[in-house]
């Protein structure tokens, strides 16, 4: 009936009542009765306090027939809760991407694996600063701030768990288990750890392996454990390692190439039998931060853009009047400015090409809505994003003599890769010109990690697998990065051989010779 290979399991038991001739204590006579279980042999087993205080009463009401809810504690496992009867059809654990704009939380049925509930909210430590940067310097060296900090995380969650309870009607408080992937700054401000390591050199970090710890320990209101993924370096965290093992690119013989952009840009290469990671800056402009009309992926955010017959037309999300764009419409906007030659290849608005190109604030912008403008500024601002992220995959894989010839798979992780079209994505030089089946934009991998992993606790040995082959590259060491960076900050490159659909589209579209790199 119930899976017993999770962080979380579920076990019925029929007790003999103690007699005269056996008075074992009703602890010890609950653990000797799961030490016969195939799935535990091996494992260290003990009772939390609580589930012990349970027993006497419990056991005696329900004819000493019982089940044992054990969540895994990083040594063995541990009795969580028992519960009257046979409770195994209920049976639940959860997962989070501990991000730092939003977390997400699922609500697993660990009986079958199926999605019970998933919601989201935007990270509470929001409200002291929108980037993380910012919330590092506003800790550092004020431990009252820190716990603050390490509050407004725990605020999170307790709000997660509140919203899967309403959408479900399932109580949460009995979950053993709570798989968490998060970055290596994220993590230190759930454990209430001064993440300012991870941004100083010599990027010494408190913990790359913070391991499980007792969910009452950090704040968390559930009953048992709860484990953070493990980090490569200060800027490859356990949200990407999670989207390794979510991807299953070490398990494969063929090369796949994961990235994931945000205010840094990570990147692993590699199959199952090398793996080969970095991380650097790659610039929040994708995340509404410095777009002076950016905004997240809410209500009247515009989302997607297209340009037809000379005007723009806008989507926004749940269909509101607009108040900003986000990240998947900028990147359509800025598509459709180029292959309509509102915008040439460096990224410079054409004044003239249309009534929507205007100046705003002293320098060329354009009215993508009525009062809302996306300006020269902020396409720059873009342009070394996505220069950054091209400039980390062509060294790395020049560090591998590969080309994207040997690639089987392109990942483009995370809320960022899920929601940007891959033809407005390879327009701009985000993403390469390469076949789109073998493009592959595979949503959350943080959660989807986490998911996979608080299913199969074999995949803990995995993990320690993949982090112990990974080599690590800090891009922001590399001598000549930046040098590298001027290549790609064209649209969509400064070699166009490397974009042939993107040519083809403008020469279809009768694109203006003067505006493409020789």
């Amino acid at each position: 009936m119930t899976s017993q290979k999770g962080w979380s399991r579920k076990y019925y038991l029929e007790l003999e009542p103690p007699t005269e001739e056996d008075n074992r204590p009703d602890g010890q006579r609950i653990l000797e009765a799961l030490e016969t279980r195939e799935e535990l042999k091996g494992y260290r087993l003990r009772m939390r306090p609580a589930a012990l205080r349970e027993a006497y009463p419990l056991c005696r009401e329900s004819g000493w027939k019982i089940t044992a809810v054990l969540g895994y504690d990083g040594d063995g496992f541990t009795v969580t809760r028992l519960e009257a009867g046979d409770t195994r059809k209920e049976h639940y654990a959860l997962c989070a991407d501990l991000g730092s704009t939003t977390m997400v939380m699922r609500l697993l049925c660990m009986n079958d694996g199926s999605v019970k509930a998933e919601t989201s909210v935007f990270n509470p430590q929001a409200a002291r600063g929108e980037d993380i940067l910012t919330r590092i310097f506003y800790v550092k060296d004020r431990p009252d701030r820190l716990e603050e900090m390490r509050r407004a995380v725990t605020a999170g969650f307790a709000e997660l768990l509140e919203k899967l309870e309403k959408i479900s009607g399932i109580p949460l408080a009995g979950c053993s288990a709570l798989v968490v992937a998060g970055n290596t700054a994220m993590i230190h401000f759930l454990l209430g750890l001064d993440p300012f390591c991870v941004f100083q050199t010599p990027y010494a970090v408190r913990t790359l392996d913070p391991g499980v710890w007792p969910a009452s320990e950090l704040g968390i209101g559930i009953d048992g454990f709860v484990y953070c993924f493990p980090g490569r370096a200060n800027y490859l965290g356990g949200d990407i390692i999670s989207g390794v093992i979510a991807a299953g690119i070490a398990d494969r013989e063929g090369i796949s190439v994961f990235l994931d952009i945000g205010t840094n840009g990570e990147l692993v290469i590699g199959n199952r039998d090398f793996l080969i990671a970095g991380a650097g800056a790659a610039g929040p402009a994708l995340e509404g931060g410095v777009v002076r009309t950016g905004m997240r992926a809410e209500p009247g955010a515009v989302d997607r853009v297209e340009i037809r017959e000379g005007e723009i037309r806008i989507h926004t999300i749940s269909e509101e009047p607009p108040r900003g764009i986000c990240g998947s419409g900028i990147v359509d906007l800025l598509a459709q400015l180029f292959l309509n030659g509102w915008m040439d290849f460096r990224g410079k608005l054409v004044e003239g090409a249309s009534p929507r190109i205007c100046r705003y604030e002293g320098e060329p912008a354009v009215e993508y809505a009525p009062g809302l403008f996306f300006c020269q500024n902020d396409i720059d601002e873009f342009i070394k994003t996505k220069a950054a992220a091209g400039t980390m995959v062509e060294y790395m894989m020049g560090l591998l003599g590969i080309t994207l010839e040997d690639v089987d798979r392109f990942y483009v992780a995370g809320a960022f890769g899920t929601h940007i079209s891959k033809e407005s994505g390879i327009a701009v030089g985000l993403y390469p010109d390469m076949d789109r089946s073998r493009l592959i934009l595979p949503g959350n991998t943080s959660l989807e990690g986490a998911a996979k992993l608080l299913l199969d606790l074999s995949l803990l040995r995995k993990t320690g697998q993949i982090l112990e082959c990974m080599e690590y590259v800090q891009f922001g060491a590399v001598d000549d990065f930046l040098h590298l960076m001027t290549a790609a900050q064209a649209v969509p490159h400064t070699d166009f051989r490397r974009y042939p659909t993107v040519l083809q589209e403008l020469e279809r579209r009768g694109h203006p010779l003067g505006e493409r790199p020789a």
